[in-house]
């Protein structure tokens, strides 16, 4: 399975951005898919995870700024930022995965930078 994220770039304290994650390969369609996020000096963290029923999980810091949402026909997975802050300014990864199952279906994408400046 390849994932190949887009969208990072530069935004404003205020502004919006939209990745996209597209899926391709050996996929299995009741993956759960999901963003990830890396500062600098940090450890990776949870941003949001969507379950092929559409399901969402957020975390408590973007719940009420970020939407996350798939296209299951197209294997791609969105996150549109909005309300964006400083904070936000780090590496986006999107993971495909199998609950209970990450020993054998566990993708990552390359990743892809954004940039909030205040």
């Amino acid at each position: 399975v390849q994932l190949q994220a887009s969208g990072g770039g530069l935004a404003q304290a205020g502004g919006s951005l939209r990745l996209s994650c597209a899926a391709s390969g050996s996929i299995i369609t009741r993956q759960i898919m999901g963003w990830y996020r890396q500062a600098p000096g940090e450890q990776r963290e949870l941003v949001a995870t969507i379950t092929s029923g559409g399901t969402t999980n957020y975390a408590d810091s973007v719940a009420d700024r970020f939407t996350i949402s798939r296209d299951n026909r197209r294997n791609t997975v969105y996150l549109e930022m909005e309300s964006l802050k400083p904070e936000d300014t780090a590496v986006y990864y999107c993971r495909a995965y199998l609950s209970g199952s990450t020993n054998y279906y566990n993708y990552w994408g390359q990743g892809t930078q954004v940039t909030v400046s205040s």
